[in-house]
């Protein structure tokens, strides 16, 4: 039996050893789509270069790419919660790859049409099943086990993750993003890189969800609708647990402040007052911002087994704080790697508000899922509204927005998270029972 009624599992510590049945094999599997999502996301961050170079796009126009991709969480999370609920964990995730798989194949066109437009389009539908992915993987992953340890099991699993986006900038730097300079850009050459990569993702992609479609992920009842109990459909509605809608927003500003941030790494790193690095030089330099999150999420796995997840969010959150001011107020590489150093601070956050925010929503954990998820469109919003302040007042002031970002987190941490009054039936809904 898996008791997911500890109410703030997130606010006490195991009380006694877990005797349920073992899902290792499950999130083994699992962990190969948090490293494809990690590494196509991370790949934005050398296209906004890469294709503001070769379009001569301004800093508003190039973070359309985060615009549309992320903003394909807002329209599509929703739909897919839904999706999740009614058809199961398993066929979301199959159907997820699916679709991002497509959007993969659309880069072929976008290239040879020498479209900015169709590389948007294509990024939107790539968006759409990863967007499927997370709402279906991170509350199934977080249902897998003791409620109690969620946080941290949702952590470890976010590691790889974080290998994905580590690796996606080296790989981006070496097979896209290269150096090219005013009236030398020979764009049909240069926008024909993205091919080769983004074709060898979808066939990846594919043949990840041939491998889901044959293997069989165990059932955890009563987390969605086809396993929901007979009685448990009056249950109030999703929004009116304050939790999740304020980690809703909380997931909005974290995604949005971290995508800001890995979005306008290499142009800071390659203007002459920071680094004047290299664009592709400065592309590998990403895989730190996003190599301290792998890192500080296999660490954190193991703290929030001890410390309480709030304070360890707030905690990170306020170092964040503290990075950004240092390099706004400085220059040259202490700059750098001040912003740098962030990603060792971020990489708690997301599974960590992510299983803040689902704690106790029974048969509404897909549904809630999807309003989370909707809210990584702070990755499309963000990005933009830097870029409008590094057009008008530089790049470098411009990080003030995620500083923003980092200060709700805190306040998240210390308070926003708590569990209010959740109506028993809701609280009997979220025992689940397992079926191999």
């Amino acid at each position: 039996m898996i008791n997911s009624t500890n109410g703030a599992s997130s606010q006490a510590a195991p009380t006694a050893p877990y005797s349920g049945p073992s899902y290792m094999p499950a999130l083994v599997v699992l962990t190969s789509l948090f490293f494809m999502w990690g590494l196509i996301t991370s790949l934005n961050d050398i296209l906004i270069p890469h294709l503001k170079a070769i379009f001569t796009l301004s800093y508003v126009q190039a973070s359309l790419i985060q615009f549309c991709f992320f903003g394909a969480y807002f329209v599509m999370s929703l739909p897919s919660g839904y999706l999740v609920e009614k058809l199961g964990y398993r066929l979301g995730i199959i159907i997820g790859l699916s679709t991002a798989g497509i959007g993969c194949l659309g880069f072929y066109p976008a290239a040879s049409a020498q479209s900015y437009p169709l590389f948007l389009a294509a990024l939107f539908v790539l968006a759409s099943g990863i967007t499927l992915l997370q709402v279906a993987a991170n509350p199934y992953v977080s249902v897998l086990g003791p409620p109690t340890t969620a946080a941290s099991r949702l952590n470890l699993t976010q590691a790889f993750n974080s290998l994905g986006t580590t690796v996606g900038p080296y790989l981006g730097s070496i097979f896209i993003l290269t150096v090219v300079t005013g009236a030398a850009i020979d764009k049909a050459s240069e926008i024909a890189t993205v091919q080769g990569p983004y074709l060898i993702l979808a066939g990846l992609l594919f043949a990840i969800a041939v491998m889901f479609s044959q293997f069989k992920l165990p059932v955890v009842r009563g987390t969605d609708a086809t396993t929901a109990a007979a009685d448990d459909h009056n249950v109030p509605s999703v929004w009116k647990h304050s939790h999740l809608v304020l980690g809703a927003v909380a997931i909005f500003m974290y995604v949005g402040g971290e995508v800001a941030i890995g979005s306008y790494l290499v142009s800071l790193m390659s203007q002459p007052d920071v680094a004047g690095l290299q664009e592709n030089v400065a592309a590998r330099y990403v895989s730190l911002y996003w190599g301290g999150a792998m890192v500080g999420r296999f660490i954190g796995a193991v703290v929030l087994r001890k410390v309480k997840p709030g304070h360890v969010l707030a905690f990170n959150a306020a170092c964040a704080i503290l990075l950004l001011i240092v390099a706004m107020s400085s220059a040259g590489k202490v700059a750098m790697w001040a912003v740098l150093s962030i990603g060792f601070f971020n990489s708690i956050m997301f599974p960590t508000i992510f299983t803040l925010g689902i704690a106790r929503l029974g048969r509404h954990t897909g549904e809630g899922s999807g309003v989370l998820c909707m809210a990584i469109v702070g990755g499309a919003i963000m990005p933009v509204a830097q870029g409008y302040f590094a057009d008008t007042i530089g790049l470098l002031p411009s990080f003030f927005v995620p500083a923003v970002c980092y200060a709700y987190i805190v306040f998240y941490g210390l308070k926003g998270h708590i569990v209010r009054s959740v109506p028993d039936r809701e609280i009997s809904a979220g025992s689940a029972r397992t079926n191999m």
